[in-house]
C-alpha cells in the first residue's frame, strides 16, 4: 500500500513516517528507484502501531529503535503500558494532592483578605464617629 494508505490506517502522518525512514526506525517495504514512492506491507502495522506505543511511554526514537529490532512481544508492550499507566496515575495523586494545598492556601488568603478589609472597615467607621 502506498504511503498516504498506511499512514491513515496506522494513525500517524506521512511526514512521520517519512522521518521514521529516514533514521531507520520503520523502513518501508519498498521504494520505487526512480520516483523514491515508499509502498508499506500490511505486516508493519503491528510494528508502527508499537513503534507509536512505544513513543508514548516516552522511549526515544534511538530506544523504539533498539527496542524494535530487539522485538517487543505484545505481552511485554502491555506490561509497559500499564507501569506507564501506574506512573501517570501516581502523577494525577500528586497533582490532586498539590491542587488541594493551593486550594487551601486560596482561601486562607481570601479570609485574611476579608478580615483586613473589615477591620479597615470598623476603623474607619471609629474614625467617623
Amino acid at each position: 500500500m502506498n504511503i498516504g494508505e498506511f499512514a491513515r490506517l496506522g494513525g500517524v502522518s506521512t511526514r512521520m513516517l517519512r522521518h521514521y525512514d529516514g533514521i531507520g526506525v520503520l523502513k518501508p517495504a519498498n521504494v520505487d528507484p526512480y520516483s523514491g514512492r515508499r509502498s508499506y506491507d500490511v505486516a508493519q502495522l503491528p510494528v508502527l502501531n508499537r513503534l507509536v506505543a512505544l513513543k508514548g511511554l516516552g522511549f526515544s526514537l534511538d530506544e523504539v529503535g533498539v527496542l524494535l529490532s530487539e522485538g517487543v512481544d505484545p505481552a511485554e508492550l502491555h506490561g509497559m503500558l500499564r507501569l506507564r499507566q501506574a506512573e501517570f496515575e501516581r502523577r494525577v495523586r500528586q497533582d490532586r494532592h498539590a491542587l488541594g494545598r493551593v486550594t487551601a492556601r486560596l482561601r486562607l488568603i481570601e479570609q485574611e483578605t476579608q478580615v483586613t478589609t473589615q477591620i479597615e472597615t470598623i476603623e474607619l467607621q471609629l474614625e467617623l464617629t
